[in-house]
């Protein structure tokens, strides 16, 4: 339910740039985040359905659950606020909500593998070295990004992230200097 929520939000921030174009000045990189959190919630959806072998049941567990989907639906609000009068477009926006978006990203990386060592140690080490690079690369990314305003690191960093590939290979990682 939380999921189709933010999934809902996500797509109802795209239809309003759809439907007002002039109203909101679109910066790509934010898009670049939607479409990574969209790929996110549908991965998210498609792996909990492991689940379904959990056989015991206990409210820490589904509490769990409900909290890694309530922080995914924060992370789409904080991508598409319901108001950006204050802001003069969506790059203005990112920019003042940086320090949120990927304190919260580093935060999922967190949960996810708390989430992927539920599912048990033989679904961790059937994942490999993808699983754990891309987790790893994208939870001290994220950090790093909290505090670096460098407009081309977080384009760069994006560009990573919108590689349909980089979800699974973090390979494209290579191209981002740390150094900025």
């Amino acid at each position: 339910m939380v999921l189709g929520l933010a999934v809902a939000h996500l797509l109802g921030g795209v239809a309003r740039i759809v439907q007002h174009p002039n109203k909101y000045r679109v910066y790509w990189v934010h898009l670049v985040w939607f479409v990574f959190f969209f790929l996110y919630l549908v991965h998210f959806w498609w792996w909990e359905f492991r689940l379904s072998r959990v056989t015991l049941w206990t409210f820490p567990l589904y509490f769990f659950i409900a909290i890694y989907a309530t922080l995914l639906y924060l992370e789409c609000t904080l991508l598409f606020p319901q108001e950006l009068s204050d802001y003069a477009g969506f790059e203005d926006y990112f920019y003042a909500r940086k320090n949120w978006i990927f304190g919260l990203i580093a935060l999922l990386m967190v949960v996810d593998l708390a989430d992927t060592l539920i599912k048990g140690l033989k679904y961790l080490k059937r994942l490999g070295f993808v699983y754990y690079s891309r987790t790893a690369s994208l939870l001290v990314l994220s950090i790093i990004a909290i505090p670096v305003k460098n407009r081309w690191f977080q384009s760069a960093l994006a560009n990573c992230r919108c590689d349909m590939r980089s979800y699974a290979n973090p390979g494209c990682l290579l191209a981002v200097r740390l150094d900025v």
